[in-house]
C-alpha cells in the first residue's frame, strides 16, 4: 500500500475498523453481507456486490448486494451469473479499475431495469489461496472515478475478507461437531427406548388380536400393528441418517440441507426438505455432485421467476434409483429459466447419468421439477455443459 500521509490516516482507520467488524461475525451469510457493505463504505461507492463462485469455479452461484433495494432487484430479475466484466474477473482474478464500464471490450451492458452504472472497481477474494469470489463496486457517491488508493483499500479488505470467511466456516464446523454429538445421543435414545417400546406395544396388540372373536376389532388391531411397523421402519431410517451424518459430517445429505438453507436468502423464506432413504450411502460422489447442482439450479429458477411463497425439496433414494423433486406454489412453468439454459442443464445432467428430467404444472398453481437417475451403472465420467 502507498505511504500513509495525514490525508490517508482516516481511511486506514476505517479499513482497520472494517476488518474488525467483519472478523467479529460468525455466521457466513452475515459475514458476506457485511463484507460488501463495508467495501462500499470504504471507497464511498453507491453500489456494491460480492459474487460467490459456484462449485465449478466458473460461474457465480450467489450474488450479495448493497445499494440496490428490493424493488430494483425485482425489476432486474435474473441475478448475474458471471458474464461481461464480472466474468472477466473470474477468468483473470486480478484487481480491475475502470473509469467507464461501457468503454471496456468485455462489457456486455445491463439488463432492462438495471440501474445505470459508470465507474467500476473489482477485486478477487481468496480463501486459503483458492478463489472464493469477487468484490464489485460501482459509482463513487461524489461522481469521481475510483482511485489507486481505493483499489489498494479494496485489495486489503479482500485479504481480510478471506480470513473472516474461513473463520466463519471453522466456527460452523465446530458447531456441527457439537450437533453431531447431539444427533448421536438422539439416535441411541430412539433405538434403545422408542423402538423397543413400539415393538413391545405391537407384540401386545398381536397377542390381544389372537384372543378375540370380533372380526372388525381384529382387523382394526391388525391395521394398528401395521402402522406401528411402518413407524418403526421410519424411525430406523432416521437413526441411519443421524448416524451416517455423525460419521460423515460433510455428507451429501448435509450438503443438500445447507444448499437449501442458503437458498432462503434469495427466496425470502426457508424451503422444506424431505429426504427418504440412505442418501449418503447409496449416492456416490458423481451423482451427489449432479444432485446438488440440479437442486441449486431449480431453486435459483424459483427465486428468479416463480414468485412463490412455498417450496419443497423432496429426495427419494432407493436401492436402484434416486429421485429429486423441487415443488413450488408460484406462477407456473413454461421453462424454469426462460432467459437461460436452466432446464437444458438439468436435462443434460440427467441424461449424462442415464436418467430423465421434466417440468410440469401443479394444481392449483405452481411447478414441479422432477430429476430421476439410476444408482447403478453410473461410472461414466464427464461433465455436462
Amino acid at each position: 500500500m502507498s505511504p500513509a500521509g495525514p490525508a490517508a490516516q482516516p481511511r486506514l482507520h476505517r479499513l482497520l475498523d472494517a476488518v474488525l467488524s467483519i472478523g467479529s461475525e460468525l455466521d457466513l451469510q452475515l459475514v458476506l453481507q457485511r463484507i460488501v457493505e463495508v467495501a462500499a463504505e470504504l471507497v464511498e461507492a453507491r453500489y456494491g456486490a460480492l459474487g460467490v463462485l459456484d462449485e465449478s469455479g466458473e460461474r457465480l452461484g450467489d450474488f450479495i448486494t448493497t445499494g440496490i433495494d428490493n424493488r430494483a432487484r425485482e425489476r432486474i430479475g435474473h441475478l448475474p451469473e458471471g458474464h461481461g466484466i464480472l466474468g472477466l474477473l473470474i477468468i483473470e482474478p486480478h484487481p480491475r479499475r475502470l473509469q467507464r464500464l461501457s468503454s471496456d471490450p468485455a462489457s456486455t451492458g445491463f439488463p432492462p431495469g438495471h440501474p445505470e452504472m459508470t465507474s467500476f472497481l473489482g477485486a478477487p477474494i481468496q480463501v486459503r489461496e483458492r478463489a472464493f469470489g469477487n468484490l464489485y463496486l460501482c459509482d463513487k457517491t461524489d461522481g469521481r472515478p475510483f482511485t489507486e488508493e481505493d483499489e489498494e483499500l479494496i485489495v486489503a479488505l479482500g485479504a481480510a475478507a478471506g480470513v473472516a470467511i474461513e473463520n466463519a466456516r471453522l466456527h460452523a464446523q465446530v458447531a456441527d461437531l457439537a450437533l453431531a454429538d447431539e444427533r448421536d445421543r438422539i439416535a441411541r435414545d430412539l433405538h434403545d427406548t422408542v423402538i423397543q417400546r413400539l415393538f413391545a406395544t405391537g407384540l401386545g396388540l398381536q397377542a390381544i388380536a389372537r384372543r378375540i372373536d370380533d372380526r372388525d376389532l381384529e382387523q382394526r388391531l391388525a391395521e394398528s400393528v401395521d402402522d406401528l411397523d411402518a413407524t418403526i421402519r421410519q424411525i430406523r431410517s432416521t437413526i441411519f441418517e443421524l448416524q451416517t451424518s455423525t460419521v460423515a459430517g460433510t455428507g451429501l445429505h448435509r450438503s443438500l440441507v445447507s444448499l437449501v438453507a442458503e437458498a432462503s436468502r434469495p427466496l425470502g423464506f426457508r424451503p422444506a426438505v424431505d429426504v427418504d432413504g440412505p442418501l449418503d450411502t447409496l449416492a456416490g460422489e458423481q451423482i451427489g455432485g449432479h444432485l446438488l447442482a440440479v437442486a441449486r439450479e431449480a431453486l435459483a429458477n424459483v427465486a428468479r421467476h416463480a414468485k412463490a411463497s412455498r417450496v419443497r425439496v423432496l429426495v427419494r433414494c432407493g436401492e436402484e434409483r434416486l429421485r429429486l423433486e423441487v415443488i413450488d406454489d408460484g406462477v407456473g412453468p413454461a421453462s424454469p429459466d426462460p432467459s437461460g439454459r436452466g432446464l437444458e442443464n438439468i436435462t443434460a445432467r440427467a441424461g449424462h447419468l442415464g436418467g430423465t428430467a421434466s417440468i410440469e404444472s401443479v394444481a392449483p398453481h405452481g411447478t414441479r421439477v422432477v430429476w430421476e437417475v439410476p444408482l447403478a451403472g453410473t461410472a461414466r465420467a464427464g461433465r455436462p455443459r
